[in-house]
């Protein structure tokens, strides 16, 4: 049975203190014994995920995490893990009981309102404390969203999927387009898939499933080719594809096969859009030029795997990248959900196309690369950006391809000697 992948899931946190019902909480909300329940505070180390359909909304994952107000030495690593989940939390629920209100629950609130994440302020274990009214008056002074509940006996459960649907971001249910706003129903899509040694063996990676589903969502159709392929199967269409998607390796040849009225992008670059914003990352990378011998890049994947000969993330980009500078270049590397918190000692950060996390999740790698100054763009530009097609590569996006032209002009512009009129 297939299984919608974790990355296209609501992400829905539930943070609060030490034994306030948290686990008990998902467990009533999932029906299932996911999480350990004990009297004994701190019985969640780390973070427990639960994947689930709740119904509007459809996929969710729920996460359990440890308490935030454990100051012990292994408290504060697991406060540290509970903090990343931060990071890709859609809809966060703060848990407390009737007198727990102070103030780790006041940096709660603050936290999620710094980073624009929707909360809702669950007061748990109603039956044995009832909530202070001054507390409840302040909060919803505040616009916030409360509920009362007991999860041992599920009440105000129903009121808690309520406030859920009610409080879940519009861009999760009207999640942005991969590919169906490039196309019209009935028109054909080229999709080029390189298989080597890093194509997963029997199977197409995410990118690309996900991106034939939409196709196919959308009325239109696609073949699905090799790059020594693409040019026998130009040749055999009697109509012209509306676009030639490739993966980013193959960028050169594939741009060179590719008719130059026919729009062409990467997996990678049409990900950028979906999971992060394309804007940021077209500037991102833009300062590739701006790279000098000895810089530190940090090459950051969503996924872990071991590398192979040639790998994508660890050989050829920095290969490409070494070459345009035309000096030695410092890589750190980053996999997964670890992120380096010391960002400011690199110069560009370059990531991978995220299929595999939420878009919370890239978007917050991005606030945290601005926030340290520090410019990331992606794969699939970065690529294309190196080897002189990266307009090539943006037609089929006409904004963001004139953003990009007037940036350029701009940064031209500023280069050019200033004539001396003295």
């Amino acid at each position: 049975m297939f299984k919608t992948p974790r990355g296209l899931r609501l992400h829905i946190g539930i943070f609060g203190r030490r034994n306030v019902g948290k686990s008990s909480l998902i467990n009533a909300l999932t029906r299932q014994k996911v999480s350990i329940v004990s009297d004994v505070a701190g019985t969640t180390t780390d973070p427990v995920e639960k994947p689930m359909e709740l119904l509007p909304i459809g996929p969710v994952v729920f996460i359990d995490t440890a308490g935030v107000d454990d100051d012990s030495f292994l408290g504060a690593m697991r406060t540290a893990r509970t903090r990343k989940i931060f990071d890709r939390t859609d809809l966060a629920i703060i848990v407390t009981t009737g007198e727990g209100w102070g103030t780790f629950e006041e940096e709660l609130l603050k936290e999620f309102d710094n980073r624009a994440i929707p909360f809702i302020v669950v007061f748990n274990k109603s039956d044995q404390e009832t909530p202070d009214s001054n507390v409840i008056k302040k909060i919803k002074g505040k616009n916030i969203l409360t509920v009362c509940t007991d999860a041992t006996d599920s009440m105000g459960l129903f009121d808690l999927r309520e406030a859920i649907i009610q409080k879940t971001p519009p861009d999760i249910i009207n999640a942005p387009k991969i590919i169906s706003d490039l196309i019209k129903p009935g028109e054909l899509v080229v999709l080029v898939v390189p298989i080597d040694k890093e194509a997963p063996k029997g199977r197409l990676i995410l990118p690309q499933v996900q991106t034939i589903r939409e196709i196919l969502d959308s009325n239109a159709y696609c073949i699905v080719v090799k790059e020594n392929e693409l040019p026998t199967a130009l040749q055999g269409l009697k109509t012209k594809p509306a676009i030639v998607v490739t993966d980013s390796q193959a960028f050169l040849k594939v741009a060179a096969d590719t008719p130059k009225d026919v729009p062409m992008t990467s997996f990678s670059i049409l990900f950028a859009r979906v999971k992060g914003n394309l804007n940021e990352l077209v500037l991102g990378a833009m300062t590739i030029d701006k790279l000098k011998s000895g810089d530190r890049v940090l090459i950051a994947e969503a996924c872990t795997h071991h590398p192979v000969t040639d790998d994508i993330g660890t050989v050829k980009i920095p290969r490409w990248l070494t070459q345009y500078v035309g000096g030695e270049l410092q890589f750190g590397h980053a996999q997964g959900h670890d992120y380096p918190d010391d960002l400011e000692r690199y110069r560009l950060i370059i990531h991978c196309g995220s299929c595999m996390f939420n878009r919370r999740e890239m978007l917050s790698r991005m606030m945290h690369a601005k926030r340290a100054g520090v410019p990331i763009t992606n794969y699939g530009l970065t690529i294309a950006y190196t080897l002189g097609i990266f307009e090539r590569a943006l037609e089929p996006f006409p904004l963001i391809l004139e953003m990009y032209r007037r940036a350029k002009k701009r940064d031209s512009l500023a280069k050019a000697p200033q004539m001396n009129l003295d």
